[in-house]
């Protein structure tokens, strides 16, 4: 069934909103880090982010791990599972992490999200800072052009498949996902064939959540939108410093609005600050 037009496109009802603490004066936001254990100098930034930032809050919008394969891996020791919830424990044990499910790392449950102290937000959600009000999101539902994803996106999604996919046992996870990662490198060899953000979809969803910008990932073609009548898109970088020079960013919103940097290491954090 087609979503309907663009520009009618509709926000999901209810509107989950996050408001901001008083006294918070930056919040971090990030996504599509891709985390696994084939990319150890991409786990290491994000550590050293989590160390070094002075943001009040880190906002997680999807992705942050390549294939989350299930809750329950996160009591085996020495695997990388115990060491994400090790990572996240350690990082909302100082600050609010608050953690929005991507398409890689959608089975991400409750369980590891109380373990991890991670607070779970919609997709999207309304974020009320600064005396504004942003709409966050993981971006992949307003890619209207990948029909055949969004298809499999319904599917995947529903309670009794979540449920039969937990269910298999470990070592078949962990075989399935070093297939989609396999599958994954192979789909972004060839950026041409990658759908991006619907702008009718995304004006369609600020004008009714009652928000001028829609921060996302997803794409992996970090920019500023300008959507007209007073509308933004800003769109997250996925991360890599596994490979080549490394990239990544990191948007940091302040009572003055969004700018955009590195995330931090030793040698970038008083620049950054």
């Amino acid at each position: 069934m087609s979503p309907g037009p663009a520009s009618t496109f509709p926000l999901p009802r209810p509107l989950a909103s996050l408001e901001a603490a008083p006294g918070w004066r930056r919040i971090d936001l990030l996504s599509d880090l891709h985390l696994s254990p084939d990319m150890p100098a991409t786990l290491a930034r994000f550590r050293a982010h989590l160390a070094a930032t002075p943001a009040d809050a880190i906002v997680l919008l999807g992705d942050i791990f390549e294939a989350w394969i299930g809750d329950d891996a996160r009591w085996q020791a020495g695997t990388f599972e115990q060491f994400a919830l090790e990572l996240l424990r350690e990082a909302s044990a100082r600050k609010p992490v608050f953690f929005m499910h991507g398409n890689r790392d959608f089975a991400l449950g409750e369980p590891m999200a109380a373990d991890a102290g991670l607070r779970l937000l919609d997709d999207p959600t309304r974020l009320l800072a600064f005396g504004r009000a942003w709409l966050l999101s993981h971006g992949d539902q307003l890619c209207l052009g990948d029909a055949g994803y969004l298809r499999t996106r319904a599917v995947v999604r529903r309670p009794e498949v979540l449920s039969a996919l937990r269910a298999l046992p470990l070592f078949a996870r962990r075989a399935l996902a070093r297939h989609l990662r396999a599958k994954s490198r192979m789909h972004q060899s060839d950026p041409s064939t990658w759908a991006d953000v619907d702008d009718d979809a995304a004006r369609s969803w600020l004008r009714a959540s009652g928000c001028d910008t829609l921060i996302h990932g997803h794409t992996h073609r970090p920019a500023t939108h300008d959507l007209g009548d007073g509308l933004t898109r800003a769109v997250l970088s996925d991360w890599d410093y596994d490979h080549g020079p490394g990239r990544g960013d990191v948007l940091v919103l302040e009572a003055g609005g969004l700018r955009r940097i590195e995330p931090l290491d030793r040698s970038s954090t008083a620049a950054a600050r």
